[in-house]
């Protein structure tokens, strides 16, 4: 069944299960969609509302309703000519309560003689820390060992620590805790000492990494993806975080084999800047950070760019820009590898000296030339066909600073070479570092415009040129026609009508500085970088309807929380490891103060003027995003304004009555307002034309249009069609509305294709050369259909 467009549904037990979804496919089906692409659906931990902590990859969620549940999902969703994308997570299971996952119960009780040992990337050395045991990091303090009990409950007897069970060996069994501990195959120790037994996801100790490089791994964790298969219930599948494994690309090569030749077959990839996808790969592309940056960063105001990184001097000390990314990439990749990956650092250094033979080289002189080299890696992995030769111009610049490090960088050269573990680990410990440095580090204390700091985003560029634009999307419709686009997903930091209104602060860039300078005296805030970035973000889910924000349900206490995640994940003036209670309470105090205070009053203010502008840059990304290249995904609720911030935020349970009730009503063409409508019915559209002309879009012609006159350099447009004909659709929109608020349009025009074109959103027609001021007349957006 073909794919033309997707909506992303966050699954969970308590507010969204496979019968609840069953509930919303009409909606969905009116709304225009073609397929769902569902959240993890594997049993994963009690009550988790995310399904990535899969804990028994062999059962579909009994939670969500079960095999009879999901079977039944996609029937409804077949009768109705739609279908199914399944999320797939290969490289991690949820070990944070080992009962619940038998895998790993099974090897914590028999260790190495646990059919599923193999299955687990676990250190069974005598030097790693725990005398050849699993060392798991659960214990809180060094007083911890002596809360460990045996607890007699059940059939057989557990060691217990607090609310935690561990099983017991069989013939290890006795009276003291302690001693049966230290007969065990795993040792309890302290999360902070450094020690770890198997690969983590990334630093979650709580999810354990999978060898899917193992035949017998590989086929337990996708038996059930097997059977769906076979039994046609879903179209396509998602593939979570494959740089975590072994061999991503003869894992993919697996997988589409699995799946067959017709299934969309897409990659959870984050793109560095410039970054291509490996076109060697089976699959369809990626799900969509590449395209997200692309399509909020044409709306960003160039001009504004000098203004705020002035303010971001004056605010941290430095511009949040190339220089100071650059230095401060390289600064705390090493410190992500120095405190939260040393014990993958360990293991790596371990395999180099095996494979390159040197066990007598300097364990710490060859620790730190293998973190110089992967702190200085600008993508996440490097084993991908594109980027033949990137570890060796690194490695080659690495040397040539640092002629201290020739012995260690030689060993570590012989090792990479040779292909083996090492050469595995090198790439899996960099994916992790830059995700810890980069994602969850930098874009916490990059304060400059908070909405460029996003996934597979580049915060360095100040945002995109429509050239860029266009090239990048001739390229994509070329390329990877199948790709998905989007705009939210469950992992963005800010959601997509947030992103878009902070990015209309690149449009009034003095305006602001004056503000926040002004709103800094009023009511300091704890530090100039927490006030800045805490600020943008303020004004990003402000009521936008007239409302004070703290009547608003909710909405401090999300705010509190996003501010103590933003604060720790930052790591500057406190972190989770070592939380700053007394300057985190500092900050929670001053958010009321902004709220309660006459600064909310102002900001509110500044809210208000700009709302029509911001809702402007919204349904403009969301446009091109709907008739671009690709298959777009709307994640769950985005079809009307969202004010989503980063997970949990953006999990939150959606009014689907609401959304159905609103769809149901629209009846003309609405106005720019708060209640989203607008938003929805250019979704409608958009997705109602992709449904009637498929070709256009999927493989389909992409042209770039552009305008003439006095602000043709606010107007982005492009024409799509057919391969070898004459187009057929225009997409057409607004950017930097600000500016356009006193003069209007002027003699801006745009000449049409042949043919006369009228706009599905509006009902107006025309042909030859149309003036923008009319094209515009009542939505900054226009779908033009020949």
């Amino acid at each position: 069944m073909p794919v033309r467009s997707t909506y992303r549904l966050q699954l969970r037990p308590d507010a969204l299960t496979f019968a609840d979804a069953r509930a919303i496919a009409e909606y969905l089906q009116q709304l225009g969609i073609s397929h769902l692409y569902l959240s993890p659906i594997l049993t994963a931990v009690h009550g988790s509302t995310h399904g990535y902590d899969v804990t028994d990859p062999t059962t579909v969620s009994a939670a969500l309703g079960g095999p009879a549940g999901f079977k039944a999902l996609s029937d409804e969703v077949r009768g109705r000519g739609m279908g199914l994308i399944v999320d797939l997570v290969p490289n991690h299971v949820g070990v944070a309560d080992p009962r619940q996952n038998p895998w790993w119960w099974d090897v914590l009780r028999n260790g190495r003689g646990s059919p599923y040992a193999t299955f687990f990337d676990i250190d069974w050395s005598t030097g790693n820390g725990a005398g050849g045991r699993i060392a798991l990091p659960v214990l809180a303090g060094e007083n911890d060992p002596a809360a460990l009990t045996v607890d007699r409950s059940g059939p057989e007897p557990m060691l217990a620590l607090h609310d935690l069970r561990f099983p017991i060996a069989p013939g290890t069994e006795g009276e003291n805790a302690l001693r049966i501990h230290d007969k065990q195959h795993y040792r309890l120790v302290s999360w902070k000492s450094g020690l770890c037994g198997y690969r983590r996801y990334f630093t979650v100790g709580g999810l354990a990494a999978v060898r899917q490089e193992v035949p017998a791994a590989f086929e337990a964790t996708h038996r059930e993806l097997a059977a769906w298969c076979e039994h046609d219930l879903i179209d396509g599948v998602r593939v979570d975080h494959p740089d975590g494994l072994a061999r991503p690309a003869k894992y993919l090569a697996q997988l589409r084999k699995l799946i067959g030749p017709q299934r969309l077959l897409l990659v959870e990839k984050v793109l560095s800047n410039r970054e291509p996808l490996d076109a060697t790969l089976p699959i369809d592309g990626t799900t969509g950070y590449d395209t997200l940056a692309d399509l909020g960063g044409v709306l960003i105001d160039p001009e504004g760019e000098q203004a705020l990184t002035d303010l971001s001097r004056q605010f941290t000390g430095h511009g949040s820009d190339r220089a100071w990314f650059t230095e401060q990439e390289h600064r705390i990749k090493r410190a992500v590898a120095e405190t939260m990956l040393v014990p993958e650092m360990r293991r790596l250094v371990s395999a180099i000296k095996r494979d390159a033979r040197a066990e007598t080289c300097d364990t710490m002189a060859l620790t730190n030339a293998t973190i110089e080299v992967l702190s200085f890696m600008p993508v996440y992995r490097t084993d991908y066909a594109p980027l033949a030769g990137m570890v060796g111009a690194v490695l080659a610049e690495v040397a040539r600073r640092n002629s201290e490090l020739t012995a260690p960088l030689q060993v570590l050269v012989t090792a990479l070479a040779l292909g083996g573990e090492a050469a595995t680990r090198f790439y899996q410990v960099g994916g992790a570092m830059t995700a810890k440095a980069v994602e969850d580090t930098m874009f916490y204390r990059a304060a400059r415009l908070v909405s460029l700091q996003e996934m597979g985003a580049d915060p360095v560029r100040f945002g995109c040129s429509p050239i860029e634009f266009h090239l990048a999307n001739a390229e994509r419709a070329v390329r990877w026609p199948a790709t998905m686009t989007a705009l939210s997903t469950h992992d963005t930091k800010r959601g997509e009508d947030v992103r878009a209104r902070i990015g209309v602060l690149s449009q009034v860039a003095d305006i602001w500085a004056q503000a926040v300078t002004a709103w800094n005296e009023i009511a300091p805030g704890p530090d100039g970088a927490t006030t800045l970035f805490l600020l943008q973000n303020m004004f990003g889910i402000w009521p936008a309807d007239g409302r004070p924000a703290a009547s608003v349900l909710g909405l401090r206490e999300r705010l509190h929380v996003f501010a103590e995640k933003a604060i720790r994940e930052a790591g500057t003036r406190s972190s989770w490891e070592e939380p700053d209670i007394e300057f985190e309470q500092s900050v929670h105090s001053w958010i009321d103060t902004v709220i309660d205070g006459p600064v909310g009053v102002e900001m509110a203010e500044l809210v208000a003027d700009l709302a029509p502008h911001a809702w402007s840059d919204s349904l403009a990304q969301k446009l091109l995003q709907l008739g671009g290249p690709g298959i777009p995904d709307l994640y769950q609720g985005c079809e009307l304004w969202e004010d989503s911030l980063v997970d949990p935020d953006n999990r939150r349970p959606v009014d689907f009555t609401q959304r159905n009730l609103l769809l149901q009503s629209l009846t003309g063409t609405p106005d720019l307002d708060p209640s989203g409508a607008a938003k929805m019915w250019i979704v409608a559209y958009a997705l109602w034309l992709r449904r009637e002309r498929p070709d256009c879009f999927v493989g389909g012609t992409y042209i770039p249009l552009f305008a003439t006159g006095d602000h043709a350099q606010r107007f982005i447009a492009y024409a799509r069609g057919r391969t070898g004909e004459i187009p057929e659709v225009i997409v057409a929109a607004t950017r930097h509305s600000v500016g356009l608020a006193e003069t209007g349009w002027g003699d801006t025009v745009l000449d049409l294709p042949q043919g006369d074109w009228t706009d599905r959103l509006t009902g107006h027609t025309f042909s030859g050369r149309a003036r923008l001021e009319k094209l515009f007349a009542r939505l900054p957006v226009a779908l033009l259909v020949r």
